[in-house]
């Protein structure tokens, strides 16, 4: 197994007594990772117990109440860890982990897994409230992809300041890869471009039409043909509005089907920056991104090479995004934009750093964003190409 970065911090929280959830889109690999921490734990000598809810002998017993877990795991009073993979297949899982919390947290560690937020969300309420610590599982960061693409001794320049020039046409040659095909891990291990191909449209086809039925979504052609308009405006302003009139439904059922869209970890908007010029600065409409590229270029129904691309600028806005949450997490990452359209891309405010994305560094003129800099003399302005874009990635205290 091909160890991902955030299994490091999940171990490292294996010894509070916190319900660990964690959570993205299917076909990430929370299973291998959960299964592999079973592992480790088990050959500690621990008592270990795997289920998974997608058995209906466990969810049967489960569902009819949380203490039916004590059948399969014995009474003892030794500690034990509970690794439970699909948590969202239970009616309640909130009131199951609730329970086994509240009455068994000196014995018990649980580990659970849950492929869809929106469901959780429902779910899962305050009841939790400081009895859980999530962990995202995103598809691969470009640092994994390349170890998962075998390629060591390019991994190994991201533990520098800088990545040495000599290593720059070989990185960047692999990074558009990335940006074309993204980071599901099975993806990334695929030989060919045709399996590629194969693998994102069951991704679409298979894991997120399970969204859509288990989500109860009565127009599911036209959910599809939202991702498809979304593909199509990565980097832009989100006009639920404008999306309806496009597809004739009504605004709020388009509204509902973005946060699905989102709450199933496929898409993500970042919020305005505003903090002097309110009146001017526009504080309503956020930016729609992709979570993962190679499922951007399959609803865009494009997986040219970056040099001949037409969308090349936001296909690039997109994986600096996908850079900048990997650093800054979703909270940490904002952008700026007046109502006389001057805009900055991405805003950092805990670093005081703005960016401006470019596919050509040379076309950046300072003087264009001379409002940004008169508003914010306090920011650092600085220009994303490809290269600075994966320079970024040296700065994480994350790997």
């Amino acid at each position: 197994m091909i160890a991902r970065e955030i299994q490091s911090s999940v171990y490292e929280n294996l010894e509070n007594n916190k319900i660990l959830l964690l959570l993205w889109a299917r076909q990430v690999g929370k299973t291998t990772i959960l299964k592999d921490l079973h592992n480790t734990i088990e050959k500690e000598g621990k008592e270990v117990f795997y289920f998974n809810l997608e058995d209906p002998s466990f969810l049967e017993r489960f569902n009819e109440h949380p203490k039916n877990l004590f059948e399969f795991i014995g009474t003892s009073k030794t500690k034990k860890y509970i690794f439970i993979d699909e948590i969202q297949l239970l009616k309640d899982p909130s009131n199951f982990l609730k329970l086994l919390y509240d009455e068994y947290s000196d014995i018990l560690k649980i580990i659970v897994t849950g492929s869809s937020a929106f469901y959780i969300d429902k779910k899962f309420n305050d009841s939790l409230s400081g009895r859980k610590k999530i962990f995202y599982i995103q598809t691969l960061n470009f640092r994994e992809f390349l170890t998962f693409k075998w390629e060591i001794k390019l991994r190994e320049q991201f533990r520098g300041a800088t990545i040495l020039p000599y290593y720059h046409k070989d990185i960047q040659g692999l990074y558009i890869e990335y940006m074309t095909y993204g980071g599901y891990p099975e993806c990334v291990l695929l030989n060919t471009i045709q399996e590629k191909k194969e693998y994102l449209a069951s991704i679409a086809q298979s894991y997120i039409k399970k969204d859509i039925l288990e989500a109860r979504i009565e127009h599911q052609e036209k959910y599809f043909f939202i991702l498809k308009i979304l593909a199509s405006q990565v980097g832009n302003l989100l006009n639920t509005h404008e999306i309806a009139n496009t597809i004739n439904l009504p605004t709020s059922t388009v509204e509902r089907y973005i946060y699905i869209m989102k709450k199933s970890f496929h898409i993500a908007t970042i919020q305005p920056f505003f903090e002097r010029n309110i009146r001017k600065e526009l504080t309503k409409m956020p930016k729609i991104y992709f979570l993962d590229l190679g499922l951007r270029n399959y609803f865009l129904n494009n997986f040219d090479p970056f040099d001949t691309r037409i969308d090349k600028w936001s296909l690039l806005e997109n994986a600096v995004y996908k850079n900048l949450i990997s650093l800054y997490d979703f909270d940490g990452v904002k952008y700026w934009r007046t109502q006389n359209k001057n805009e900055v891309d991405f805003i950092i405010e805990a670093e005081k750093i703005a960016y401006e994305v470019k596919t050509n560094i040379e076309k950046f003129e300072e003087k264009k964003y001379s409002l940004f800099k008169k508003t914010y003399p306090e920011y650092h302005l600085l220009p994303l190409d490809m290269g600075r874009n994966i320079e970024i990635l040296c700065e994480s205290k994350k790997h």
